[in-house]
């Protein structure tokens, strides 16, 4: 049978049956190659296997003893799989990887760091900053931008690791296009993902963001890998998020918090406390939430600041969707206007978290009612609760992890929706309906 012919876009891999300009899935001109790919709809000597035989034991992770980081992959780095980490630049990515590598190379493992845009001097010089003993012999640098010396490479050494910092600077030889450049970039990330996984060679890329966050590159990029790893942060603060944002062997809603210190990035073993470290509950304008960042719940501060404006008032949200602040200041305006009415709103998350959580719409009302009156809110009071544009409160997801951090950073009292379930002994819910009952039972106030 005549094999079919089609043309794969190097953005999104969407198939054209003929050549175009622009591709359909992604609207992007100058997208599919001017030779199309050939596939044939059949093939002799098929090898089935039956699912039952597989070895599952292939797909268990290997811990990097860096524990934020195996929380984040559900364990560690699996034997032949490929992960991108994608940050802003000087967000501490080829730090963070550094002090990987050397933590693996601890454990007796070998590691090769492939340096495209760093001298291996200037390695070293970082790693005898932020490593307070000799650098292990099974830790390797190898500088070079060529990939297929880094092919090469993986399958006559088989390291268990290799980290490339960073994927844009690699060319492929011979192959036309400039290095980062769509096309090259997705048949360099294809060839060394190919090798990883057929020598068992647990691959980590180091891929640069654009100006709006995204990753840089086409977007196949982020298929061809079977992790998809976020380092962010306020580069003004000391603390650094990984996230999983694809993640094929475990789930994607564990977050790993870092600080940045003099010798490096410090696993924050306990953000709560963290966070609240130097909360003043004197203060007027200042609420706590439990929220969730994927399944692990924090104890956040949000605080508030009001002044008399406009017709039309002004509100800023810093680590908070504004979308969220704008709903909950038009719900607070209109069932209690003798609060918020003709107020500007500056409303933040304190000490530097990034929070998109429905269960923070009461602390943000209750924090801006508090500082309009200038009353504070009890220190042992906390608040998680969605609101409803008829100013119903609503039960938000995972209540339960919720309440426990609740009660372990030593609040005795929160406000919670009425159909909340039961929290740990010795922490006292009030169930409220209304936005005007929560505020009540929060400040001991009539509104």
């Amino acid at each position: 049978m005549k094999s079919k012919e089609f043309f794969s876009c190097v953005e999104c891999g969407h198939q054209h049956h003929k050549w175009q300009g622009r591709c359909v899935g992604c609207n992007e001109w100058g997208t599919l190659p001017d030779k199309p790919v050939g596939v044939s709809p059949f093939v002799e000597g098929l090898h089935l296997v039956p699912l039952a035989s597989v070895d599952q034991a292939q797909s268990i992770p290997v811990p990097t003893t860096v524990e934020e980081i195996d929380r984040v992959l559900g364990g560690g780095f699996v034997p032949g799989s490929v992960s991108l980490l994608s940050g802003e630049p000087g967000i501490g990515k080829s730090t963070l990887t550094l002090q990987l590598a050397l933590r693996i190379a601890r454990t007796g493992a070998s590691v090769v760091l492939i340096t495209g845009e760093e001298a291996p001097a200037q390695v070293a010089a970082r790693a005898g900053r932020i490593h307070n003993r000799p650098i292990p012999e099974s830790l390797s640098v190898f500088d070079t931008t060529d990939t297929k010396m880094v092919v090469k490479m993986m399958r006559e050494q088989r390291p268990q690791m290799v980290i490339v910092d960073s994927v844009q600077m690699l060319n492929n030889g011979d192959e036309g296009g400039a290095a980062g450049s769509p096309a090259l970039l997705r048949n360099v990330a294809n060839l060394l993902a190919e090798t990883a996984k057929k020598c068992d060679v647990s691959l980590l890329l180091i891929g640069h963001v654009t100006k709006d966050g995204g990753l840089a590159g086409p977007r196949t990029l982020e298929h061809i890998v079977d992790t998809v790893l976020s380092f962010d942060g306020d580069r003004r603060n000391d603390l650094r998020f990984l996230r999983a944002v694809k993640h094929r062997f475990g789930p994607t809603s564990e977050a790993g918090v870092f600080e940045m210190v003099g010798t490096g990035l410090k696993a924050v073993k306990d953000p709560s406390a963290h966070f609240l470290a130097d909360r003043n509950p004197r203060l007027a304008g200042s609420a706590v939430v439990p929220v969730l960042d994927g399944r692990r719940p924090l104890m956040v501060e949000i605080q508030a600041l009001v002044r008399k404006g406009a017709e039309k008032p002004s509100l800023t949200a810093h680590g908070l969707p504004s979308g969220r602040l704008n709903l909950v200041h038009s719900v607070g305006h209109e069932k209690m206007p003798n609060n918020l009415s003709g107020l500007d709103a500056l409303v933040s998350v304190a000490g530097g978290a990034k929070i998109n959580d429905p269960g923070a719409d009461l602390a943000m009302l209750v924090a801006m009612v508090s500082a309009a009156r200038e009353v504070p809110v009890p220190a042992s009071l906390a608040s998680c609760a969605e609101i409803g544009l008829s100013g119903e409160l609503r039960r938000v997801s995972t209540m339960e992890r919720r309440l426990a951090e609740t009660q372990r950073l030593g609040f005795t009292d929160c406000i919670v929706a009425p159909s909340c379930p039961d929290g740990p002994t010795g922490l006292r819910l009030h169930r409220c309906e209304t936005v005007i009952d929560a505020v009540e039972v929060l400040m001991g106030v009539t509104v």
